[in-house]
């Protein structure tokens, strides 16, 4: 152990407790939560989140048809205001056509062979046209129910249909990206060419303009009667998977990044077996809910990267993005009642709700983990289609009856007294009730109380449940006996977790003879002679120093201390649980004593350094505890304290003794020896009658031991000078005249 800059160190007795809220532990915390991300971290049911945390009920999302297929991809309405709704399973053997009658029950309509149905269209006689893929072709379905070829554009998919005026059928496609016209008796032929991979959305405007989204270069393109095309905007993303147009203002949703390539449009499945070619039925279907499947073709998976952007688009072209989102995936655009825009989303059957530029709304969750489609009804009514599983809701008019949030779990880190709960609301005739729960699991399922109310008052209410280190609250919204909803904004919980000891993880003692440095310091004169550096940069505690230098890279964790002979440098790290400031006290007594003397206290910084020479030689501990007192009153305040390993504190040189002067022929030879009590032998040098200091190396080689002897040799008549230094850097200076 020659090299001092080894360190002494104790292992950490405590694991370094988790991060806590940002607040000392002496005072009341308040867990708040009045933004939307905040409240939707939560279980929300029934209720409406807007961008600025407004909370209120949702609009009634009941459901009309629950179909025996995992998903629906299209939705329509004939002017008797049946409802006419398709879709299939990507695994299938047929696609099917459903119908909800305006006073009737749903029933299939037909079977197709194929996959899925993603586009539906009514003509002016109420026949209805479902395009099946892939292999795409367009069946008609008459009164009968009987679905018939109408037209074969010869392409692998058909995304978007949409009837003229004049009776002609617009059907946007891809792998190929065309659009064509079919005239009512299903002549069709190619109206116009995106150059796109796929004309992936599609509708006409009240001008008569077609309005297409594309694929890959998320193109919105205006194309008039006449094929004349004009690009309205190109997307930041690669996708347009839907368009729509209200009060002459265009919209358009783009998803998936163009840098990488997005699965929605990918090969064409292998079909199966195929059976009858097509298959008209009238009977009624089963409701049962078919098992979760992957997404089917055309929908969009989870892992598309780059999220979602919505668009306006004025009459004049200027073009805006006024909605964003890096998770949720817009499938569809509608519209409620007041002509607000409608975004049904995957993948967690969110329907947002755009309000203004500025706010929106987190309108509803859907049970299922797609939105679709939506269709604003002859009614007045709005319907909307999902997808995995595939059914038929309608959303209003009028709101729910009652709605909640079940939050997100709060953790006091450690075990806590709940104190008052109180919200900030408007209630407009209607009611807020509110429910805790408490546990020591972070899954609020297992073991945990029971719910228990909160009685609210104007001064807030006290929470029942039982002290504990995990809390959730849940809201209860109920509707005035007008309909109207109460207006929440903000829940403040108060808890007081309980106090918990410091930790002091660990000590380190620095090499000798280094402190930390004073603000004037004066670079003394033994460090030159010892060869140690003026100043130390020491790593992170608990981190190894290289032994090779004296710095380290990481010096945002580092202490840098200056050589001052005979100081002692003491650090230590420390952390609090409730996150209390420490104060410090240390301690040094002698190994083989146990009385303990302060060296400081009350001490804020994590290291301290002294004067050892105020010390006998010897073997030392040193002693630090802290303290949370400066965050707790004295009743509270809770200590910890930690032992370094023994180290040395040397500052007496090293002994020389002369064991033999003799003659060398014209040379004389000096044999000493150089002796420690407690430090090992460092380094000898001599001097021939004051010149230059010159390193001796021991007798046997190795520098190794508290004891070593030395030579040097001179001619007779000269004084030879040695000196000897500890590993303390303590030294030793003797002559030797040569007679």
């Amino acid at each position: 152990m020659h090299n001092r800059s080894a360190f002494f160190r104790v292992a950490a007795l405590f694991l370094i407790a988790a991060a806590p809220p940002l607040c000392l532990a002496v005072d009341t915390h308040v867990w708040e939560q009045s933004d939307q991300a905040e409240f939707a971290r939560g279980t929300p049911k029934n209720v409406s989140i807007r961008s600025d945390g407004r909370v209120t009920l949702a609009p009634e999302f009941k459901e009309l048809d629950s179909t025996n297929v995992p998903y629906l991809w299209a939705i329509a309405q004939d002017s008797k205001g049946a409802l006419y709704y398709a879709g299939g399973a990507p695994t299938g053997a047929t696609a099917k056509v459903f119908v909800l009658p305006r006073n009737g029950k749903p029933k299939v309509v037909a079977e197709i062979t194929g996959l899925e149905i993603h586009a539906l269209a009514i003509d002016s006689q109420d026949r209805v046209y479902a395009a099946v893929l892939p292999d795409a072709k367009i069946y008609r379905i008459d009164k009968s129910g009987k679905p018939q070829l109408f037209f074969d554009p010869k392409c692998k998919y058909v995304w978007a249909m949409a009837f003229d005026h004049s009776g002609n059928l617009f059907v946007a496609t891809g792998d190929s990206g065309l659009i064509y016209r079919v005239s009512p008796d299903g002549k069709g032929s190619k109206f116009f060419d995106t150059e796109e991979t796929h004309a992936r959305s599609m509708i006409i405007d009240n001008a008569g303009n077609l309005i297409v989204g594309t694929e890959p270069s998320g193109l919105v393109m205006r194309i008039t009667p006449k094929g004349e095309s004009f690009v309205l905007y190109q997307t930041n993303k690669r996708e347009v998977t839907s368009v729509a147009e209200h009060d002459g203002l265009i919209y358009a949703a783009s998803v998936g990044s163009k840098a990488v390539s997005v699965s929605v449009t990918g090969p064409a499945p292998v079909l199966p077996s195929p059976t009858a070619p097509v298959t008209p039925t009238g009977a009624p279907h089963a409701g049962t809910t078919p098992p979760s499947l992957p997404p089917a073709v055309g929908s969009l998976s989870a892992a598309v990267p780059g999220g979602s952007d919505f668009y306006r688009i004025q009459k004049d072209g200027f073009a805006e993005r006024i909605w964003n989102s890096s998770s949720d995936l817009i499938y569809a655009i509608g519209f409620d009642s007041s002509g607000r825009p409608l975004l049904g989303t995957g993948n967690k059957g969110v329907v947002y709700r755009i309000d203004s530029d500025q706010l929106s709304t987190q309108l509803l969750n859907a049970p299922p983990t797609q939105v679709t489609a939506f269709l604003q009804g002859k009614n007045g009514m709005v319907y909307a289609a999902s997808g995995n599983v595939g059914n038929l809701y309608s959303i209003g008019p009028n709101l729910e009856n009652t709605g909640t949030i079940e939050s997100e779990v709060l953790d006091a880190n450690e075990f806590a007294h709940w104190g008052k709960a109180h919200i900030r609301s408007s209630l407009n005739g209607g009611m807020i009730a509110l429910d805790t729960r408490s546990g020591n699991l972070n899954n609020p399922e297992n073991n945990w109380s029971p719910w228990a109310k909160v009685s609210l008052g104007d001064l807030g209410g006290q929470i029942e449940s039982p002290p504990a280190r995990f809390l959730q609250y849940r809201l209860t919204l109920t509707r005035s006996h007008g309909g109207d909803s109460p207006e929440l904004s903000t829940v403040d919980i108060a808890y007081l977790p309980r106090n918990i000891a410091p930790r002091i993880h660990e000590i380190e003692i620095a090499p000798f003879n280094y402190r930390q440095a004073p603000s004037t310091a004066s670079l003394e004169r033994s460090v030159m002679a010892s060869g140690s550096p003026a100043t130390l940069t020491l790593p992170a505690i608990g981190q190894k120093r290289s032994s090779s230098s004296s710095t380290l890279s990481e010096a945002s964790s580092s202490a840098t201390l200056q050589y001052s002979k005979g100081y002692v440098t003491v650090r230590w790290s420390a952390s609090d649980p409730n996150n209390d400031p420490l104060i410090y006290k240390v301690e040094i007594r002698d190994k083989n004593d146990s009385l303990w003397r302060t060296l400081k206290d009350k001490l804020q910084d994590h290291y301290y350094s002294f004067d050892s020479t105020a010390f006998p030689d010897g073997r030392y501990i040193v002693r630090v505890t802290a303290s949370d007192a400066p965050g707790n009153t004295p009743a509270d305040t809770l200590t910890c304290s930690l032992q370094s390993e023994p180290f040395t504190i040397d500052n007496t040189p090293p002994e020389l003794t002369v064991i033999s002067i003799t003659k060398d022929g014209p040379l004389r030879v000096v044999r000493f020896s150089a002796k420690d009590a407690l430090s090992w032998i460092d380094k000898a040098e001599y001097s021939i009658d004051g010149g230059e200091w010159t390193l001796l190396e021991p007798v046997n080689k190795v520098t190794d031991s508290k004891m070593l002897e030395y030579q040097a040799s001179g001619q007779a008549g000269q004084i030879v000078s040695v000196r000897v230094f500890d590993e303390d850097d303590n030294v030793v200076v003797k002559q030797f005249a040569l007679n």
